[in-house]
């Protein structure tokens, strides 16, 4: 039986594959189970690789992976969801290492307010928001048609989301060492100013 996916990078002239076109990207993330991270990662390389035909929405995706028997575990709870997404709203922006550390000062902020707060949900969410972060960030790193620069500026973006993840109580210690060090500073030679 022949596929119906589309070589990267093309459209099918009929768009009716759009579900083939999304179970093949959840399928080449590999995971077990699917988080809001891994559906807002698939509605953005569904964009990334076919453009506004690529367009769909989260409820869309879960809906389409769900059917196919994939695994989806996305909070449903309208308090968390509702009560806080303003808080979340525009967070992950980062195409500067300036913007990138004000991301996770911001992230890190959240995270300490809702755990003072007792609220266990909203902390998740945070550190939710941050893994999509790292993903958005490695997809980046290792998109081809990225000039080289930017995408070594997004592996070292990914690694900063990934140590902030471990340990955020030892991070912006760690972050202000690794920005002086002689191995960062030959491989953003030109950041000084922009930090």
């Amino acid at each position: 039986m022949s596929s119906d996916l589309p070589n990267e990078g093309k459209i099918p002239a009929d768009f009716s594959t759009k579900k083939a076109l999304i179970l093949a990207v959840a399928q080449d993330l590999g995971k077990p189970r699917f988080t809001a991270a891994e559906v807002e990662q698939i509605r953005r390389q569904l964009m990334a690789q076919f453009g506004e035909q690529g367009k769909t929405s989260a409820e869309y995706i879960v809906s389409v992976l769900e059917e196919s028997g994939m695994r989806v575990v996305v909070s449903h709870r309208a308090d968390t969801e509702g009560r806080y997404e303003e808080e979340f709203a525009d967070l992950l922006h980062f195409s500067t290492f300036d913007e990138a550390e004000m991301c996770l000062v911001r992230l890190d902020e959240l995270l300490r307010k809702f755990l003072a707060e007792g609220e266990r949900p909203a902390a998740e969410r945070v550190r939710e928001v941050a893994r999509l972060g790292r993903r958005r960030a490695e997809m980046i790193a290792r998109n081809s048609k990225v000039e080289p620069e930017k995408r070594a500026q997004k592996k070292e973006i990914a690694q900063w989301f990934a140590i902030w993840l471990e340990t955020p109580d030892a991070f912006f210690d760690w972050l202000e060492v690794r920005k002086q060090s002689p191995e960062f500073q030959a491989a953003f030679p030109h950041q000084e100013e922009e930090l």
